[in-house]
């Protein structure tokens, strides 16, 4: 399996899971909510991103799961 990152994104009225440059979505979900669960899921397996959009299709927030060349400082 490749290091996509994988996308949170509206779907014909639900929400899917599909990975970068992929045709096709991995998944189809009846809530947001459901949808980010299983794409982050499949993002910390692959250790890659995942970009969750809102409604109107821009990027409202990103969660890394592999590694991060800005980790936090603590």
């Amino acid at each position: 399996m490749s290091k996509r990152n994988q996308h949170v994104v509206p779907h014909n009225g639900k929400w899917a899971v599909r990975g970068a440059g992929a045709s096709r979505v991995t998944s189809v979900h009846e809530t947001q909510r459901v949808a980010i669960d299983r794409g982050r899921e499949i993002s910390r397996n692959q250790g890659s991103e995942l970009l969750i959009h809102g409604r109107n299709g821009q990027i409202r927030e990103r969660d890394s799961h592999g590694n991060d060349p800005f980790p936090p400082k603590g």
